[in-house]
């Protein structure tokens, strides 16, 4: 059974059961051909819809599927997802980050926060100049900061900690 969302208003509850294809409960016939590796034309109560896989995040169970030209973003959740929810502990999977460390040894160009910010995952935290290249080091997960350790022109070390979370 997979929970998918659609575009954050839709929700479909989904299943595979005896070779039948179950929404929400009620059976459902569809005529699939495959156009190409991305590419499917779908019939559907005498519709046809041309389907495209635009994108897809593995990790994140996400996609975003073209249906005749309009683009949907989806979110699936599979039974072991649900589990999680219902016990509780689908948060213990998001990245508790204490603390931001120098992947490698260089000289900090930029730093993009202050303490008591708040910053999301993907958040630019600083710049990093190694090996005569930019870095730019990211959030990992949401959080706000309690203290940034270096400052424009610090060198730093490999492993040593730039900047800490609340």
């Amino acid at each position: 059974m997979y929970k998918v969302k659609v575009n954050d208003r839709f929700l479909f509850e989904i299943e595979n059961k005896d070779s039948a294809f179950l929404v929400n409960g009620e059976q459902v016939q569809l005529d699939l051909s495959t156009l190409g590796p991305n590419n499917t034309h779908v019939l559907y109560q005498n519709r046809s819809f041309n389907t495209e896989l635009v994108e897809i995040n593995k990790t994140e169970k996400t996609c975003k599927v073209k249906v005749n030209g309009n683009i949907y973003q989806i979110n699936i959740e599979d039974q072991f997802d649900v589990l999680l929810k219902q016990l509780g502990l689908d948060n213990l999977a998001a990245n508790k980050v204490s603390e931001i460390k120098a992947p490698m040894p260089g000289l900090v160009l930029k730093v993009l926060v202050e303490e008591n910010a708040e910053v999301k995952k993907g958040d630019n935290l600083l710049v990093l100049e190694a090996m005569k290249m930019e870095n730019i080091l990211k959030s990992s997960a949401d959080g706000v900061v309690k203290k940034v350790l270096i400052k424009q022109g610090d060198k730093v070390e490999k492993n040593q900690i730039l900047i800490q979370f609340k």
